[in-house]
């Protein structure tokens, strides 16, 4: 039995401007991809044992060096995990042009270092246009990707070589907020899940006939969750101390980027029995999913659209529907 389910966003903290950490190391030193930020599987951790909650899981890695919005899933919530991974990000974003690095990120090793040529606002501003809308964007080697089951970090810190495959992501804004000579660029970035910010450095770098990696990245928005929702870990820990620590989730099922269906009483009782239902709920959904609540206003769970019944009223046409993830609402 879970003691606590709902959402926690989490404010996790990162590299700042201010910060005293060295600069990029060159070539010949050793990395620096292990400084000790914390990870989001840290910030899991660590959550963990403050509230003593073993079920808890993140809906989207942060780098290390990275600050900004987690979301955590806590107890029966794990089971939803798959459905908040898929929303949109905001970043705001700070990239250092004329060296790069291993990782593409500041705490990395120097790989390469290039002049960097005379910039203004409307050169970058061109390259940035470059990048907009759907792109082929090339992972970085360090990161939480799988690849035959392992981490690809793994293999980058063994020195081996991986021929990566571009995947297709989107970059709905792309806004220069600051070009600081020489060669510091400030963006605010949103931004498809699956992108990375790291890469987007990178390859601007090349784009502007230098080098470039990510000095600070601060996530602003995970979908519909933002800074405003978000709790520093000393706040946590102080209300896990105090028994207030309920008051911080969202509950079960909250800001789900999907249309809601109401259930009357027997629809929700053959969904819950697994049984095929027919629901007069308008057309079917794009994707074919919706979220479920009783009539009182409780979660009750994901359910998918079959198609349209048969034998049905023309006019105002039944749906199929049948359970695909399903909570007991009195939990």
């Amino acid at each position: 039995m879970s003691q606590y389910n709902g959402l926690l966003i989490v404010d996790k903290p990162g590299k700042t401007r201010n910060d005293d950490a060295a600069p990029p190391q060159t070539e010949s030193e050793p990395g620096d991809a292990d400084r000790k930020l914390p990870t989001s599987h840290d910030i899991v951790q660590q959550v963990r044992r403050w509230s003593k909650e073993r079920r808890i899981g993140h809906t989207g890695t942060l780098d290390p060096m990275a600050s900004g919005v987690l979301v955590l899933c806590l107890g029966v919530t794990t089971r939803l995990v798959e459905y908040y991974q898929r929303h949109d990000k905001q970043y705001y974003a700070e990239i250092v042009l004329g060296a790069a690095t291993d990782t593409y990120d500041a705490l990395g090793r120097i790989t390469q270092q290039a002049p960097v040529p005379q910039l203004d606002e409307a050169k970058i501003e061109r390259a940035l246009a470059q990048f907009r809308g759907e792109v082929q964007q090339v992972p970085p080697l360090y990161s939480a990707l799988k690849m035959q089951g392992e981490s690809l970090h793994r293999k980058a810190r063994r020195g081996e070589t991986v021929a990566l495959a571009p995947r297709p992501i989107t970059f709905y804004q792309l806004e220069l907020l600051a070009f600081a000579a020489p060669n510091r660029i400030c963006v605010r970035i949103r931004c498809s899940a699956g992108a990375y910010i790291r890469s987007l450095a990178h390859d601007l770098g090349q784009t502007l006939h230098s080098c470039a990696y990510l000095d600070i990245l601060r996530r602003e928005q995970a979908g519909p969750f933002g800074l405003a929702d978000a709790h520093t870990l000393p706040q946590i820990e102080s209300a896990i101390q105090q028994q207030r620590f309920a008051e911080m989730l969202l509950p079960l099922g909250a800001r789900l980027d999907l249309p809601q269906l109401t259930l009357d009483e027997e629809a929700h009782t053959r969904l819950g029995y697994g049984q095929k239902t027919p629901i007069v709920a308008g057309p079917p959904p794009v994707d074919g999913l919706a979220q479920a609540y009783t009539t009182d206003g409780s979660f009750a769970g994901i359910v998918r659209c079959l198609g349209v019944a048969q034998d049905t009223d023309s006019a105002n046409p039944a749906t199929i529907w049948k359970a695909e993830k399903w909570f007991n609402t009195e939990s």
